[in-house]
């Protein structure tokens, strides 16, 4: 389906900057068949909130049920369900509670927020629609646009300045950027002292985890455990529909692997996948999108490794299927500004949209960050055991505790005391033993405590051991999906209206995703067509294909447009001439074709339809 045998490969291929339909006629469509709406409407609603209505609720299930099956069961991945409420204590050693924040100005006058990336985005998009300007000053905006939610404080302030921007609302001066943090703060029990927040990933409820995943997969690695559950940010200024809103679903996987070997054995399954990559060198250069096959961007350095590169060829893969347009997706690379200061490598997967290009796929190589901090702040064991092809030998100083005399003077803490201790990395352990030698104590962080130990509460030993291997904090590979942006993405791809007639609006939906996969028609509603209505549409459940009946009064025409507006693929219509020749009549949604099939045979070959195991020309 998506050969690109034809194509010439690692061309510069400029894509659109923005997706051209008919928006305000598919946005009409959406709110009239209830696809989505603002949650709490008749209260005057909250921005940023949203509530799916049945059509985007069963997109939503079909696609996570897809994603679970290309995902978790094609990769035999480890699934888990983690809680939403996460203590302080957990996102303070992560660095979301100092640095998950985005910068904001406000309105000098009005006081109303905004988020000063979004408007310096905003200015700039408006000053490049002027023809007279040279392709120097083209460029340099061209630049700073796609650098802004990358830039410090200092260069944010700079650059609002230099644009001349001001409040988008009321024209008055703005402030000077701020951070504010985007995570929403609780408190945990009845007493208020837990303090917690909602989650605004997911990804620490698998990193906690570790050991216990570890261990259910047998102590083997490489291996990757995923999640799919709500996160919540509270957003400066949340517009744009389901593209930026406060509660939202994400499905996450971590894969976890040697950080030394980021090799992945099926990566040649994948290895002449042609993507659009648009690497920081062509963000700072060409402003162009290349179109190559995933081997060739690994060959060649531009992806970092296999790995990662093969989990990038599996999200286009599985974009693809949903719906997304192969011209409407690229991936983007990450300046290094932007990335975390621990990460190696990351990319976004961008869906084409009328707001631009808009991030729903960040695929990260997070190296050992998570599990290094993670393990120093609770002393828990966040590594494997790496065996060596030969054993070695090699000189360990190894700890002599006295248990007792720790006991009496740290009472509660000792436990965790001696568990850090005997738990201390060779080089930590020689320094301990230096610094006991040298001055008598030595300090020992455990969590935020600091503990200083006597040299008679430890002494070390230097033996010679043979060892069969060593301990290794795995690397991590991060596919993050945002399946409300990738559902509104891939809405807009799928509009349609037909020719001549803006009123007959289409949804192109995917039959992997569609809501419902056919129609039921009754032409008319007589005793005789009624009860083969009912045979047809017992027959389409059984074959596990949801199905909707409408029996309306409407003329057909109408029906099959309402079906249309749904994106349901098949109709299938019960007429009087079924009566007698036990045969139905199957349209085609996209094509409006119709053919004629025997009753008994139908289901079995919408279920081959919408598996895509027969084509509509085959049919």
């Amino acid at each position: 389906r998506y050969s690109t045998a034809s194509a010439k490969m690692a061309d510069q291929v400029p894509l659109p900057k923005r997706l051209d339909i008919k928006k305000n006629l598919m946005e009409d469509l959406l709110k009239r068949r209830f696809f989505y709406t603002p949650s709490f409407s008749i209260y005057g609603g909250v921005a940023g909130l949203y509530d799916l209505g049945p059509p985007l609720c069963a997109i939503k299930a079909n696609m996570v049920d897809y994603w679970r099956k290309h995902f978790v069961l094609e990769e035999n991945m480890l699934e888990i369900d983690t809680a939403s409420v996460t203590p302080e204590e957990v996102l303070k050693t992560s660095g979301h509670v100092e640095k998950f924040s985005d910068f904001m100005v406000r309105d000098v006058v009005t006081g109303n927020c905004y988020r000063a990336d979004h408007l310096l985005e905003g200015a700039i998009e408006k000053l490049l629609e002027d023809p007279k300007l040279t392709e120097e000053q083209r460029h340099e905006m061209i630049s700073d646009k796609g650098k802004a939610d990358a830039m410090t404080s200092e260069e944010l302030d700079a650059a609002l300045k230099r644009y001349g921007v001001t409040s988008p609302d009321t024209g008055n001066a703005i402030t000077a950027p701020l951070p504010f943090n985007l995570m929403f703060k609780t408190s945990i029990g009845p007493t208020g002292d837990v303090v917690g927040y909602l989650r605004p990933e997911t990804a620490q409820g698998i990193f906690v985890n570790f050991p216990r995943l570890l261990e259910q997969n047998g102590g083997r690695m490489p291996f990757a455990a995923a999640q799919v559950g709500q996160a919540f940010r509270n957003e400066i200024a949340p517009r744009a529909g389901l593209l930026r809103v406060r509660e939202f679903t994400l499905a996450e996987i971590e894969h976890f692997c040697s950080p030394d070997n980021k090799d992945h054995p099926k990566f040649d399954s994948v290895r002449d996948t042609a993507m659009y990559f648009y690497s920081r060198e062509a963000q700072d250069t060409t402003h162009s999108e290349v179109l190559m096959t995933i081997g060739e961007a690994v060959d060649k350095g531009m992806v970092n490794n296999k790995t990662l590169g093969y989990f990038m060829a599996r999200v286009a893969l599985f974009l693809w299927e949903v719906g997304v347009s192969k011209t409407g997706l690229r991936f983007r690379q990450h300046h290094a500004n932007e990335m975390a200061h621990y990460a190696c490598d990351c990319w976004d997967a961008e869906i084409l949209t009328t707001h631009g290009w808009v991030e729903s796929v960040g695929v990260a190589d997070r190296a050992c960050f998570d599990l290094t901090v993670h393990a120093a702040r609770t002393n828990e064991r966040m590594h494997y055991f790496e065996k060596f092809d030969e054993p070695i030998t090699q000189m360990a100083m190894r700890p002599k505790i006295n248990k007792g005399l720790i006991g009496k003077e740290f009472r509660q803490a000792a436990a965790s005391i001696n568990s850090a201790i005997e738990g201390l990395e060779d080089a930590a352990a020689r320094a301990m033993a230096a610094s006991l030698a040298a001055d008598g104590s030595a300090d020992l962080k455990v969590g935020d405590a600091t503990y200083k130990i006597s040299s008679k509460m430890v002494t070390f030993t230097e033996k010679e051991e043979k060892i069969s291997g060593k301990n290794v904090t795995p690397g991590v590979i991060e596919p993050s999906f945002g399946i409300g942006r990738i559902m509104y993405g891939l809405l807009e791809h799928a509009y349609y209206h037909r020719e001549n007639d803006e009123q007959r609006g289409v949804l192109r939906l995917s039959p992997t995703i569609a809501p419902v996969k056919c129609s039921v028609l009754p032409l008319m509603n007589t005793p005789e067509i009624l009860p083969l209505v009912k045979q047809v549409a017992a027959a389409l459940t059984e074959a596990g294909l949801y199905n909707k009946v409408d029996d309306s009064s409407q003329k057909i025409g109408k029906r099959y447009a309402r079906t249309d507006e749904i994106g349901i693929p098949y109709g299938i219509t019960v007429d009087v001439q079924s009566v007698t020749d036990n045969a139905v009549t199957l349209r085609e949604r996209d094509s409006c074709e119709q053919i004629r099939v025997p009753m008994e045979k139908v289901a079995g070959l919408c279920s081959s339809l919408i598996r895509r195991t027969m084509t509509w020309e085959d049919a």
